[in-house]
């Protein structure tokens, strides 16, 4: 089993590393990322989760339309109990520094990382039930951004939180549950749906090299600053040593379809998300420690994911597809 997965996270590792080098090699410029970016999020994402939910029998189940979103919105949720536990057991001083470590070490790498993963290893029926788990999450994450790491009193605060939910990716899901439960697979030209899923097979590659170009500029600008270490490794624990637990009790104990569960075990693998970084600048966090926390937390597991995958699927009893 294990073998199987490594053989499935290798080609996101190496699509990641490619990024990174291409960034260091100049290849792929800085001046690039906004405009890629804003391809990935609004063309090539959204036809990649239209394609994978419209015509999949699963999300034709009523509870995996609000299972799934609840799940990952308790995941998020629980992430921000142990950051705020951790937080205090490491001394990271309240204000800044303890908002930016609870919000960074909560969001774990839900979209680019897993996809991938999840297609790989259980094909398009979990990888549609992840596109419903990740709206839980986008929720309890705009939330925290707000509440969390937000200083109180600021304006920020007074965002409405639907404007900051209401992302392309999560409309593309919205308007493609309903396309789903009226059979729309059936009556889209097949021209049209072949289009859309051609684009959104590019999504995920272009989205893993703009991360690795990402971490590269990232690991470039780390700079040493009061608490980081401690809040980097500390942070790295409760992801990857701490949290992964918390997943796989929910993967083995919770009663729910084996499509959610085999979400829960490759979630439970992913390190911090590396977005909250762009959100502690914008909400006035400690940038510099979350710097150091997500570049840690990244590099850590691209040890740790095939193993805990591996036990996750022995703990909570799932096997892989033959």
């Amino acid at each position: 089993m294990t073998t199987t997965v490594l053989a499935a996270v290798a080609p996101v590792i190496v699509i990641t590393a490619l990024g990174f080098v291409m960034r260091r090699r100049n290849v792929l410029t800085p001046e690039a990322d906004h405009s890629l970016l804003q391809v990935c999020l609004k063309l090539l994402y959204p036809c990649l989760i239209a394609t994978t939910i419209i015509g999949n029998p699963v999300l034709t189940q009523g509870i995996n339309l609000w299972l799934p979103p609840l799940a990952g919105c308790l995941t998020i949720l629980v992430g921000y109990l142990f950051g705020f536990l951790a937080a205090r057991v490491l001394g990271i001083p309240p204000g800044p520094d303890t908002r930016t470590f609870v919000y960074v070490t909560a969001i774990y790498n839900y979209g680019y990382t897993a996809i991938p993963l999840a297609e790989a290893l259980f094909g398009q029926k979990t990888l549609g039930v992840m596109f419903t788990h990740n709206l839980g999450v986008e929720i309890a994450f705009w939330a925290g951004a707000g509440l969390i790491l937000t200083h109180p009193g600021s304006k920020k605060r007074d965002v409405p939180l639907w404007r900051r939910i209401l992302t392309y990716p999560v409309v593309s899901i919205l308007v493609s549950i309903p396309l789903n439960l009226l059979g729309a697979k059936a009556w889209i030209p097949g021209w049209i749906f072949e289009g859309a899923r051609m684009l959104g097979a590019c999504g995920i590659p272009m989205a893993l090299i703009l991360t690795g170009a990402t971490l590269s500029d990232y690991a470039a600008t780390m700079r040493p600053t009061r608490y980081g270490a401690k809040a980097a490794l500390g942070g790295s624990l409760v992801r990857l040593g701490i949290l992964p637990v918390a997943f796989l009790a929910l993967a083995r104990w919770l009663p729910c379809p084996v499509e959610l569960k085999q979400v829960l075990v490759i979630q439970s693998a992913m390190p911090c998300a590396m977005f909250p970084i762009l959100l502690t600048r914008h909400y006035g966090g400690n940038t510099g420690m979350a710097v150091q926390i997500v570049v840690i937390s990244t590099m850590l597991a691209m040890l740790t994911i095939p193993y805990w995958i591996s036990f996750g699927l022995k703990f909570a009893g799932l096997s892989l597809p033959l």
